[in-house]
């Protein structure tokens, strides 16, 4: 949490300090229930005790049960009332805590006074209870110090009471029993206010290192081999971003170097589906990162997958996209040089829906410069033959070759070559023909099409389109490149969205605080399915 959450008092502005109320809701929640169920178990367990031996059965028994249950009544009233039916501030929160332990050590205080033989019992179960509080709720030491006098007073005023009217209940004189209660009272709030200090210290401190200057970070999202993804949000935009990590095992010249080459690279490209790239810095200890717009969708890889191949109408369009913005990239002397199904993520963007965005430029190459590879780079699964058997020679049309291999696999929900070993692959990339799409997909896949993606499988340069711009228009001139519409977009993602809705609250159900989401499948950096 940004830090300035965690120093800001109940009641001031910025959404109330939301993201600790957050945290403080939650907390404040666990611990109800944990107060309800606690009650519950020990009334339930006193009244079998009186059953079953009547000798120990309290005086005034039935106003010992009626004040538990009533105190588990007032917990669960009191939270329902004032978190589930409103939206509470932070102050409001803040009052629950007070009440809780109120209402805690008055059911307390009041057992104490009608079952004064099990006194000590009772003072050693509010005690658990004010140091469970300690260890749940976030608290500074002078609040949990508040709460746990607003605990204590009870007991204290029917220790008095006892003290003063039924003297021979005790077994200590008056004063030194009401010493005993007050200094051991005492010594358990300092202990646990203690306690609470540390905590909250603790987590101040982990909210600061998860702090990249005006970022914070929220949760791991991928990670590849040259470092880790992060989503996060700027501290004043509230904006989720996507934060790309260099690992600092990764931290030589070398790595560094292509590091901040690739954000500056990436930097410069505009095109709406390329990702955008927000910022980029050095945090206090040295951990080198870039901020990119975080995508809140789902990557072509993983959509082909979990939803087999895709209508013919549905590539054009998405290849369409792709070839605008490898054209900026391309203008600009640029090469991807890993262009894949799971480096495109389809999202909604301005209230459009499938909109696709090329990801991950970190194998990117300059042309102009005459930066020359020194080994094979990319993924086999979608490498050029160029890539493979001269690698000097990787240029724009690799880039096409492999937007080919997308299309392939979207198409046909199959690679263009399979292998047991990634060097068969290859080898196959470069010396194979393809088997047309059209007799490995379960879809229809017009001609002209095919011709098309078969054009940017051409073994040698020359055979394939001779740009980006000409595939995009070779593309917007297919008799089926209008007919996937933004009503059909928008229909995919309402049923997309529902079925998404379903497998969290599955996944909420069965792990209520982890989403594990399957990664095996990307050894990039970005995003892929929004949890």
């Amino acid at each position: 949490m940004p830090r300035a959450s965690l120093d800001r008092p109940a009641g001031t502005p910025a959404d109330d300090g939301e993201e600790v109320r957050a945290h403080v809701l939650a907390r404040l929640a666990l611990f109800s229930r944990l107060a309800l169920a606690v009650f519950c178990v020990v009334v339930v367990f006193v009244i079998a005790l009186a059953r079953l031996y009547p000798v120990h059965q309290p005086d005034n028994a039935r106003t010992v049960f009626g004040v538990g249950l009533a105190g588990a009544l007032l917990c669960a009233g009191v939270w329902y009332q004032t978190t589930r039916r409103s939206r509470p501030t932070l102050g409001a929160l803040y009052l629950v805590d007070g009440c809780y332990a109120l209402v805690i050590g008055g059911v307390l205080g009041v057992t104490a006074y009608f079952y004064t033989p099990r006194f000590a019992a009772i003072y050693s179960a509010l005690v658990i209870a004010v140091f469970s509080r300690a260890i749940l709720v976030p608290s500074t030491g002078t609040r949990t110090v508040a709460a746990g006098a607003m605990a204590f007073a009870p007991l204290f005023v029917a220790a008095t009471a006892v003290a003063l009217v039924h003297p021979h209940r005790i077994d200590l004189p008056v004063l030194p029993f009401l010493a005993a209660v007050f200094l051991f009272s005492t010594l358990a709030v300092a202990l646990a206010a203690t306690g609470s200090q540390v905590i909250y210290g603790l987590r101040r401190k982990v909210s600061q290192a998860m702090q990249l200057g005006q970022y914070t970070l929220e949760g791991k999202i991928g990670e590849g081999g040259m470092g880790v993804v992060h989503k996060a949000r700027h501290a004043m935009l509230r904006r989720p971003t996507a934060i790309k990590l260099l690992q600092p095992s990764r931290h030589d010249a070398e790595c560094l170097a292509r590091f901040e080459r690739e954000v500056q690279l990436m930097s410069q490209l505009t095109h709406p589906n390329t990702v955008a790239v927000f910022d980029y810095g050095r945090s206090p200890d040295g951990v080198f990162y870039y901020v990119m717009e975080y995508l809140d969708g789902v990557d072509l890889d993983t959509l082909v997958r979990n939803h087999g191949p895709q209508p013919a109408r549905r590539v054009i369009h998405v290849m369409q996209q792709l070839c605008g913005a490898l054209e900026e990239a391309h203008a600009l002397g640029l090469i991807h040089r890993d262009i894949k199904p799971a480096n495109v993520i389809l999202c909604r963007r301005g209230g459009a829906a499938d909109v696709a965005k090329l990801v991950d430029f970190g194998l990117v190459q300059e042309v102009a410069r005459g930066a020359a590879a020194r080994g094979i780079v990319g993924t086999p699964a979608y490498i050029s033959p160029e890539a493979v058997t001269d690698p000097g020679r990787v240029g724009p049309a690799s880039d096409l070759y492999a937007l080919g291999a997308t299309a392939y696999f979207l198409l046909t929900g199959t690679h263009v070559f399979e292998g047991v070993t990634a060097l068969e692959v290859c080898a196959q990339h470069a010396t194979a023909r393809p088997v047309p799409p059209s007799r490995r997909a379960a879809v229809d896949v017009p001609a002209a099409l095919e011709a098309l993606v078969m054009a940017c499988l051409a073994k040698d340069v020359s055979g394939r389109p001779d740009s980006a711009r000409a595939l995009g228009a070779a593309l917007r001139a297919l008799p089926d490149s209008d007919e996937w519409g933004e009503a059909d977009a928008q229909a995919w993602w309402r049923r997309f969205d529902s079925l998404r809705d379903t497998m969290l609250a599955g996944a909420a159900a069965c792990a209520p605080t982890t989403l594990t989401v399957d990664l095996s499948h990307h050894d990039d950096l970005m995003p892929r399915v929004a949890a």
